[in-house]
């Protein structure tokens, strides 16, 4: 018996009308690889079968403190029925990419039932050429996105023939929790909350000046460092940008329905510009939503004159943390630099800031997200959340917007036998993080990107696919023209550098993003 972290009740206690806590993806699957040609619901349940005990959160569900006094406890399912989890549907003709991202975002908003273990399948047939798409959502309180990918491959193969996995030791059935014992808890934790909650205050104010909202306040940047001097913290830590976000025609109260779209880009492409300009990966990724982000505002006369500050979640899993179900992780604020006109400086400004807040994040703890949880008593946040990202909403906003970018396996993977095409990952919306998250995963020599909208405030959410598409355009022309432009100089034959303010003229004959057919 395990009891939820603060954080991970946190996902629980924000779910509302209009909030779904849950993270998910959709996988696209050619079962032209599998043994006997297709997947059906009876095979994923089997593997399911064979495979549970690998896969901890699937197996649990919660039990509640009696009067939401505590906070709840994850117990095993003894009569887990996986019919009631594994789902079958049909698209119709001509199930394209349209049809299937409207029918994976009406899933999407629908909140998973807590009375069984948080998590569902959903098989989509109807797909061209054959093709199916396996959606499947678990909660953000049982899962963050390592440990999320970590129970995928768990059920995936590195071939078409499905691999034999050893069977479970049978163990006793783990004994629900007793209501008493449960409100013995209870008591005594709430009795040693003030302490807890001061050690947890403490350590956030600390870093008070990297906590969105919290960087805004007056003074912000005083307190915490009196904090970091009064706890013999001496270690220099890098000054970050204001990190206050502007309004947004995306950033408010949001609904309850979503909106979905996606799209895949040659990984090789981007490790191109990487590779030209000495940024990493996520650096680039980093800058294709700025660039994307920035052109959509534009097409809605809505630029503020000020960057959109960007929540980046990074994993802090332990060597022993793939053992454990919940959340460990944190975030990095950041500015995108979208009030930059120039592709080249956005670019540089883009890279400058993330090694500033991987800089920031390395000498800082990575607790703020956990502590700025643990500080109020569950009873509280079960029932003041909703209303206070509501209220945030309203008159504010945290962040502009989430996101995350997962690093995934280089080779392809089989889930029945049948090949994994691509993975697109998708998140949560909430009032305060903003109604658009964009999520990325690298997958078998493409990023796959998966963007989550409430179409309530993004009611064209294609379009930014189509933006990162003219995004990784521009990246890559500048790519071609720094590279041809070091060529000149060794030579000594080049004119003057072209000015960073020129216009850029893409050179492509295919997108760099495309809507895969399905």
């Amino acid at each position: 018996m395990r009891q939820l972290t603060a954080l991970d009740t946190q996902f629980l206690s924000a779910e509302s009308q209009t909030t779904a806590s849950h993270v998910a993806g959709v996988a696209i699957l050619d079962p032209a690889t599998a043994p006997t040609g297709t997947i059906t619901r009876e095979g994923l349940i089997s593997l399911l079968r064979e495979r549970l005990h690998l896969a901890p959160p699937l197996r649990m569900r919660l039990a509640d403190v009696p009067f939401a006094l505590d906070r709840p406890y994850w117990t095993e399912a003894p009569d887990l029925d996986l019919r009631d989890h594994v789902h079958e549907s049909t698209l119709p003709a001509p199930g394209d990419d349209d049809q299937l991202a409207e029918h994976v975002a009406r899933i999407h908003a629908r909140r998973l039932d807590r009375a069984r273990p948080l998590w569902e399948m959903h098989l989509i047939r109807g797909l061209p050429d054959g093709r199916v798409a396996l959606y499947t959502k678990v909660h953000h309180c049982a899962i963050d996105g390592v440990s999320g990918a970590e129970i995928l491959v768990s059920l995936l193969d590195l071939s078409p023939e499905p691999r034999l996995v050893e069977t479970p030791p049978d163990v006793p059935a783990e004994r629900r929790p007793d209501p008493v014992t449960m409100l013995a808890g209870a008591v005594a934790r709430s009795v040693a909350h003030p302490v807890a909650a001061l050690r947890s205050f403490t350590r956030a104010a600390a870093d008070l000046d990297a906590i969105p909202l919290a960087s805004a306040l007056p003074g912000a940047r005083l307190i915490a460092r009196t904090t970091r001097r009064l706890l013999g913290d001496e270690r220099p830590r890098p000054e970050l940008p204001p990190l206050a976000p502007p309004r947004t025609p995306f950033n408010g109260t949001i609904s309850g329905e979503r909106s979905f779209a996606f799209g895949s880009i040659p990984l090789v492409e981007i490790r191109r510009v990487s590779r030209t300009f000495g940024m990493s990966v996520n650096d680039v990724v980093m800058t294709l939503c700025a660039s994307a982000l920035r052109r959509w505002l534009v097409s809605c006369d809505a630029l503020p004159d000020q960057p959109l500050i960007a929540a980046v979640p990074v994993a802090v899993r332990t060597a022993r943390g793939s053992e454990t179900i919940g959340n460990q992780i944190s975030a990095m604020i950041t500015p995108l630099a979208t009030h930059v006109d120039c592709p080249k400086e956005r670019l540089t400004m883009v890279r400058a800031a993330m090694l500033a807040a991987k800089r920031r994040f390395a000498v800082s703890p990575a607790t703020w997200l956990s502590d700025v949880c643990a500080m109020f008593p569950a009873p509280f946040s079960a029932l003041a959340t909703p209303t206070l990202f509501r209220l945030a909403g309203m008159v504010g906003t945290g962040v502009n917007l989430i996101v995350s970018n997962v690093p995934g396996p280089p080779f392809p993977l089989f889930l029945c036998g049948a090949r994994v095409l691509s993975y697109y990952p998708m998140s949560v919306l909430t009032d305060v993080t903003g109604a658009l998250s964009i999520t990325c995963i690298t997958y078998d020599g493409r990023l796959d990107l998966g963007v989550v909208a409430c179409p309530d405030r993004v009611p064209d959410v294609w379009s930014l696919i189509g933006h990162i598409d003219e995004a990784m355009e521009e990246l890559t022309t500048l790519a071609k023209r720094e590279r041809a432009g070091e060529t000149e100089s060794e030579d000594g034959s080049g004119d003057e550098p072209v000015a960073a303010s020129e216009p850029v003229i893409v050179e492509r004959s295919a997108p760099a993003v495309e809507k895969v057919p399905a």
